[in-house]
């Protein structure tokens, strides 16, 4: 570990702080320091800040404020309290509270967002998605949330942040929590109709209209295929992290899982979506 200084912490300039490299960190590393994080900064960061900033001003302060850079030139974002929902998912957070209280706090960031989403400017890590209804977070999932016990109580990790619809969120939440997962899928659980009723629970939670829903589960399949596609994309450029990840089976794996959601469509209808009113 590195000792850096800083003061984002209430700790004194000069009062060196240890290093404590996160897990999860997805394509970067991250680090703790005192009750900061550290991340790299990248070509959409500017953006992310700007999201992170204008939630905070509209009263949401369930994810990190910004503290500008340290003097390795990494991005000081404000360290959440709590256990983050990583894989293998513990019982607290495959709970019907951590479902339904996760569905809230993305209701919650999501209307945060929507004066923004009116001028979102660019330089995203992705493009948007149309309608552009809220600034999605792009990868709303456990592991990006914070949870005290069974309650989720924060967001995380916003680099995919992008202007689009809410069910494009939506969509990926129910594959992470519902979960919309094949049987043989090891970060899965529960039978189709046990799915069904938990993607019913957060979408109730989150407050969609049948309307709503019919959308999020139209979307389920084809959020999913563009997370697949991505994955080609970057492993054909020449990405070796993501071709590490194809080998290692993800892309079977989200393959055999949008199969799952399209072949199970009749039972997302009339378990999540209902009956026309």
């Amino acid at each position: 570990m590195t000792a850096v200084n800083g003061s984002h912490d209430g700790r004194n300039d000069d009062e060196p702080q240890e290093e404590q490299e996160l897990a999860g960190g997805g394509t970067a590393r991250v680090f703790r320091v005192g009750q900061t994080v550290r991340k790299p900064l990248r070509p959409w960061s500017p953006a992310v800040h700007r999201v992170l900033d204008h939630v905070r001003k509209q009263g949401f302060e369930d994810a990190p404020a910004v503290h500008g850079t340290d003097e390795q030139g990494r991005v000081i974002l404000t360290y959440l309290e709590g256990a983050v929902g990583n894989y293998p998912l513990t019982d607290e957070v495959r709970s019907a509270r951590a479902l339904v209280t996760s569905a809230r706090l993305l209701r919650r960031y999501h209307d945060a967002t929507v004066d923004l989403a009116q001028d979102p400017g660019d330089h995203w890590q992705f493009g948007p998605v149309e309608p552009v209804e809220v600034i999605c977070h792009g990868d709303f999932a456990p592991y990006n949330c914070v949870f005290d016990g069974e309650t989720a109580t924060g967001i995380i990790d916003f680099d995919a942040a992008r202007p689009g619809p809410r069910a494009w969120d939506l969509a990926y939440a129910l594959y992470r929590y519902a979960p919309l997962a094949h049987p043989d899928n090891h970060d899965g659980w529960g039978t189709t109709e046990q799915q069904a009723h938990r993607a019913r629970a957060f979408l109730d939670a989150y407050g969609c209209t049948r309307e709503e829903r019919a959308t999020v589960m139209d979307t389920a399949a084809p959020r999913l295929q563009a997370l697949a596609d991505f994955l080609q994309e970057q492993a054909a450029a020449g990405d070796e992290l993501f071709q590490r990840h194809i080998e290692e089976g993800h892309l079977a794996l989200y393959v055999r899982d949008i199969d799952y959601i399209r072949d199970r469509a009749e039972d997302w209808s009339r378990l999540v979506v209902g009956p026309p009113r």
